[in-house]
């Protein structure tokens, strides 16, 4: 029993000494507190992980992205390599989605279009002995 009085002692002894009470800090307006802005490297970042969820990025150089930030409205241009042939347009479509996608998500940026350039074309027909890629350009 003088164990179970000892446990409530130090219970309101730990509570007490937490700090004064939520009422009495103040609140500050929200155009006071300041603001958070995300470079557009960032961004960029963000982009360009988002198209690499979408592609397969085994052959050749990993998707990569710019990005133009003005008033939380973010302009996307994403640079890939895709593999040919294949459906060059749905793949296009859903590195577009994917991209706008997460930076709405992870940015909380509207992204009204993804620009998308196409810099290299991988076709299996064009394989050297080596096993390497020539592309077609």
């Amino acid at each position: 029993m003088s164990s179970t009085s000892s446990n409530s002692t130090s219970s309101k002894s730990i509570s007490g000494s937490s700090g004064p009470p939520r009422s009495a800090v103040p609140r500050v307006s929200a155009g006071e507190r300041g603001a958070t802005r995300i470079a557009d490297r960032v961004v960029a970042k963000i982009a360009a992980q988002a198209a690499r969820e979408v592609l397969d990025t085994t052959s050749g150089t990993p998707a990569h992205a710019t990005v133009t930030v003005h008033h939380d409205i973010a302009r996307v241009r994403v640079s890939l390599e895709l593999d040919y042939p294949s459906d060059l347009a749905a793949q296009c479509a859903a590195v577009r989605r994917q991209v706008a996608l997460r930076v709405e998500e992870c940015a909380s940026m509207s992204v009204p279009e993804v620009d998308i350039d196409i810099e290299h074309l991988h076709s299996t027909h064009t394989r050297t002995a080596h096993g390497r890629d020539r592309g077609l350009r």
